[in-house]
C-alpha cells in the first residue's frame, strides 16, 4: 500500500511525521515542487519522500491536507482518481492575514486563532471536496484535532482517538487499518452525512475533542 499526502503545511507534515515514526512510506507533495521539500523530508525521516502532486495523487491512499482556499484549484488539476481512497482532512475555514483587522473582530469567536468559519450555504464540506474528486472513495479523517498533536499518536500511556467517517465500507476499513498501524485509536462516526459534520472544525460537536484511549 502506498500513501500520498497533498499539502505539506502543518497538517500534511504532522501526518507525515506520524507515518515515519512507524516506518510507513509516503510521498509528500506541495504545489511548489518537490525541491522545496528537501529539508522537510530530511528532517522527517527516510520513509517519507518528496514528490510531485501527480505522484502523491497516484498513491493507493491519498490524504488531502490543503487549506480550503487551495482545494478546488489543486484537486481539479489532477488526473482521474479511478477508485482510489482519498482522506479529506480539510475544514471550511479561512486563515486571516497577520495584522488584519479581522483578527480583532468581536463577532468572530475564532478571530484569536487567526481563522474564520466559511459559510457553505448548508452544504457539508466533505460533499464539496468529494465534488473535486470524481471517481475517488472519500473518507473524512485527520481534521478534528489541532494539527500539532497528530505527529504523536501515543500520549499519556494511551492512544490518541481519531474519528473517521464515510460511505464506502471497504475504504473505511483500509483507512482504519492505516490509522491503527500509525498508533491511533480509530472511532467510526458512521456515514459521511452523519459523521463528517460532527468532527468538522470549527463548530462540529466533536471538533477539537482530544480523547485518549488508555
Amino acid at each position: 500500500m502506498t500513501i500520498g499526502i497533498i499539502g505539506a503545511g502543518a497538517l500534511g507534515s504532522s501526518v507525515a511525521r506520524a507515518l515515519a515514526k512507524v516506518g510507513i512510506e509516503a510521498i509528500l507533495a506541495n504545489s511548489r515542487g518537490p525541491e522545496t521539500l528537501a529539508d522537510l523530508v530530511k528532517d522527517i525521516g527516510p520513509s517519507v519522500k518528496a514528490g510531485t502532486l501527480a505522484e502523491a495523487a497516484a498513491a493507493d491512499i491519498v490524504l488531502v491536507a490543503l487549506r480550503w482556499e487551495d482545494a478546488a484549484r489543486v484537486l481539479t488539476s489532477l488526473p482521474a482518481w479511478n477508485g482510489r481512497i482519498v482522506i479529506d482532512g480539510t475544514n471550511p475555514v479561512a486563515f486571516l492575514p497577520e495584522g488584519s483587522p479581522e483578527r480583532d473582530d468581536p463577532t468572530n469567536p475564532l478571530a484569536a486563532y487567526g481563522i474564520k468559519a466559511l459559510d457553505l450555504g448548508g452544504t457539508p464540506s466533505t460533499d464539496i471536496i468529494a465534488g473535486f474528486l470524481p471517481g475517488a472513495r472519500v473518507v473524512k479523517a485527520f481534521n478534528h484535532l489541532d494539527v500539532t498533536v497528530l505527529a504523536e499518536p501515543a500520549v499519556n500511556g494511551g492512544q490518541r482517538v481519531l474519528f473517521y467517517s464515510g460511505d464506502d465500507a471497504a475504504a473505511k476499513t483500509e483507512v482504519r487499518t492505516l490509522l491503527e498501524k500509525m498508533g491511533f485509536f480509530p472511532v467510526d462516526l458512521g456515514t459521511q452525512a452523519v459523521g463528517a459534520p460532527l468532527a468538522q472544525l470549527p463548530f462540529g460537536a466533536l471538533s477539537a475533542t482530544n480523547f485518549v484511549k488508555i
